[in-house]
């Protein structure tokens, strides 16, 4: 702990009324002092105002401005081909339109809350390949802290003109989607000349990976205890793996509900967890080409690979007129049919994943698998502008063809179920980025195969949360 940081980040909440929320709160909103959920209700979910601290949730309502049951989404069995219970997170309705603000406000805020973080000297640089740059800079500009965003510059045209509108310092490096190598390199050079820099790697940060284990899984678990009938069981959860903070929510599902399987998915064009490969593709959201040095990979059960092609077929789908009204025609309820363009890319391949493991393991109507819809297809416009530049025009025979090959066809191929030595051999790749590239050590990695690692990590956010109390009652009080 440094204290003079301690003291300037407690100076710089007081002069901007900044309260933060502790994570058992973002958790159960109704925690949450009445005051502040009064005041709450005056401000826009997209406002840059500190109290959206307290809408880094699942579970705000976007009818009251305040908060309700977990936002979900069930995709009935007439769009997905399968028996089986298919329920998604919604992460549009969290401030930037995307659940990566909760990754982000996990990597940041235990920093500044134990004076690790100076606001008023350091920024906070946010390697990432969209979202959780987005993410990390909206807490920035809440917690009063400079940002700096580094992504690929081959990302979507909204993500760039976002981060301009909200102050962010950009630097964008070459390549796209799986490029991550890039990020990396840009990160130690900023490590080695710029002192000021705090970097803030989603990959590496266990702040992430303990946000969703207790925000995220205990929001599947919620929903899963409100919609079960009689007989059904938790079956699976679905995640990309991405930086491999979402797929966190597995360990906290696999505690309370051992027999729960864990999917990974990745894009088929870059199969690193199914046959340790590389490539590029366009599935945003979802950087890979490496092992991420907080994915628990021990408790993960299947590893499921996704053409990116079938991917922004179904973007179009979801979201072309023709689309819709051919979905509406073949019997997709009309509710779920309004909802769909809540799917982004990344969301869409975890839907396609679900629906292969939900083949593989032969779930039936007494099952229930969940996933997580990261952020909608209000941040792809700008792709969908794309396919129709460089497809034509949408319609009904392409809707069609679209529907069957992306989802009614959906099969188990390029699936891998892993046994305790597949676990350990993806596991032993963080070595070649962590250990050979980004200097960690073997003895880490080492600790990182152990359940008692991993224990103790999810237990910090108790002792988080203390000091978030503590640096409230610091600012409240003036000392």
């Amino acid at each position: 702990m440094n204290t003079e940081y301690l003291n300037r980040a407690v100076r710089r909440a007081r002069e901007r009324g900044i309260v933060i929320p502790t994570f058992a709160e973002l958790r159960d909103p109704s925690r949450i002092p009445e005051s502040t959920r009064k005041r709450l209700a005056g401000i826009g979910m997209q406002d840059v105002h500190p109290l959206n601290l307290f809408r880094i949730t699942w579970k705000n309502d976007v009818h009251t401005g305040l908060f309700g049951d977990v936002n979900s989404l069930e995709f009935p069995s007439e769009l997905t081909g399968v028996p089986c219970r298919i329920v998604g997170l919604v992460g549009r309705h969290f401030p930037t339109g995307a659940h990566k603000v909760g990754a982000a406000f996990g990597c940041l805020v235990p920093r500044l809350v134990s004076g690790a973080f100076d606001p008023t000297s350091q920024k906070a640089v946010w390697p990432s390949t969209g979202n959780f740059c987005r993410g990390g800079a909206f807490d920035c500009a809440l917690l009063g802290c400079r940002a700096v965003a580094i992504l690929p510059e081959g990302m979507s045209r909204e993500r760039f003109e976002w981060l301009h509108s909200i102050g962010a310092e950009i630097i964008a490096t070459p390549g796209s989607e799986s490029n991550v190598k890039e990020i990396y390199d840009k990160c130690r050079e900023i490590r080695q000349s710029r002192q000021d820099h705090v970097i803030l790697n989603q990959f590496d940060e266990f702040g992430n990976s303990v946000w969703h284990y207790h925000v995220t899984g205990g929001a599947i678990e919620e929903v899963f205890q409100r919609v079960k009938n009689r007989g059904e069981r938790l079956a699976g959860f679905v995640s990309a793996t991405g930086s491999a903070g979402t797929i966190a929510a597995g360990d906290y599902l696999k505690a309370k509900y051992p027999w729960v399987t864990v999917a990974a998915a990745e894009s088929l064009e870059c199969p690193t967890l199914l046959r340790n490969g590389f490539g590029t593709h366009q599935i945003e959201g979802i950087g890979d080409k490496h092992v991420p040095w907080i994915h628990n990979v021990r408790n993960t059960d299947i590893v499921v690979a996704v053409h990116d092609g079938l991917c922004l077929r179904l973007l179009r789908l979801f979201n072309e007129d023709d689309g819709r009204a051919f979905l509406l025609e073949a019997g997709i309820p009309p509710e779920c049919v309004e909802s769909l363009p809540l799917l982004g890319i990344s969301g869409i391949a975890n839907l396609i994943a679900s629906i292969k493991v939900a083949k593989y393991y032969e779930l039936d109507e007494r099952d229930l698998l969940f996933t997580v819809l990261t952020d909608s297809a209000e941040l792809y416009q700008s792709r969908l502008v794309e396919l129709r530049e460089r497809h034509g025009p949408y319609g009904r025979r392409s809707a069609e063809l679209d529907w069957l090959a992306g989802l009614l066809g959906v099969g188990t191929d390029s699936m891998r179920e892993l046994g305790y030595y597949d676990r350990k051999a993806l596991h032993n790749l963080k070595y070649f980025t962590w250990v050979e590239q980004q200097g960690k050590s073997v003895e880490d990695l080492n600790r990182l195969w152990t359940r008692e690692f991993w224990d103790a990590t999810y237990s910090q956010v108790e002792e988080w949360d203390e000091r978030i109390c503590a640096f409230n009652e610091r600012v409240r009080s003036g000392m």
